[in-house]
């Protein structure tokens, strides 16, 4: 939901020249800004450094959730899924700013009772070490979609409406996120950690 929405801004956004999706499966959309780069696993991107070197930034928006999940499982499809593509990534093309996609109420302590929170505490501590120009952890929460995207979950589409009049201060546009993603790669921010108010500020920088 959160890739396919930042997808659609990047696609409208004047400030992008190209956009390169790096998946399992054909997205399936046609565009003139659009590439894709079809991979039967995440290892294999070191297979196209000469691709990859090309580029300014890397947004990160897959993930689980951590419903059914124990630890062990949830560490496996986070923290093990994004780190090592992100460390691969770091050595083809270390001068790239690299945005991944949290969650509000992530742990930095990691030492917290949620199991999630922690596990993405450290996903987010491990990311911020790596050799990166640039490495931004966002923690958005509420997110309302594109009009025509196909992947918002039912959940959001029925209570987003209904939660936003009472969350405004924890509700983002993902035209706000991609916004502010195009935005920290072109001028950064100053923490790596962005809450809520941070992305909805970055987001109007320019503007």
């Amino acid at each position: 939901m959160v890739g396919e929405g930042v997808l659609f801004e990047c696609l409208d956004n004047t400030a992008v020249s190209e956009v390169l999706i790096i998946g399992r499966r054909s997205y399936g959309m046609q565009h003139a800004k659009l590439r894709e780069l079809i991979v039967k696993d995440f290892s294999e991107i070191n297979d196209h450094s000469d691709v990859l070197s090309r580029y300014d930034g890397c947004f990160f928006c897959a993930g689980v959730s951590s419903l059914g999940e124990n630890e062990e499982s949830f560490t496996r499809k986070t923290f093990d899924f994004v780190v090592p593509f992100a460390a691969s990534l770091a050595k083809i093309n270390p001068g790239l700013t690299f945005i991944y996609v949290s969650g509000n109420r992530t742990d930095s302590t990691e030492k917290g009772s949620v199991m999630w929170a922690r596990v993405k505490g450290r996903t987010e501590n491990t990311l911020m070490k790596l050799p990166f120009k640039g490495q931004y952890n966002f923690r958005p929460a509420i997110m309302k979609g594109f009009k025509g995207q196909k992947n918002v979950k039912t959940l959001y589409k029925i209570m987003g409406p209904l939660l936003a009049p009472f969350l405004s201060a924890k509700t983002l546009k993902l035209s706000d996120v991609g916004k502010a993603m195009i935005h920290a790669v072109a001028s950064g921010y100053p923490t790596q950690i962005l809450e809520v108010e941070d992305i909805l500020i970055l987001a109007k920088r320019g503007h």
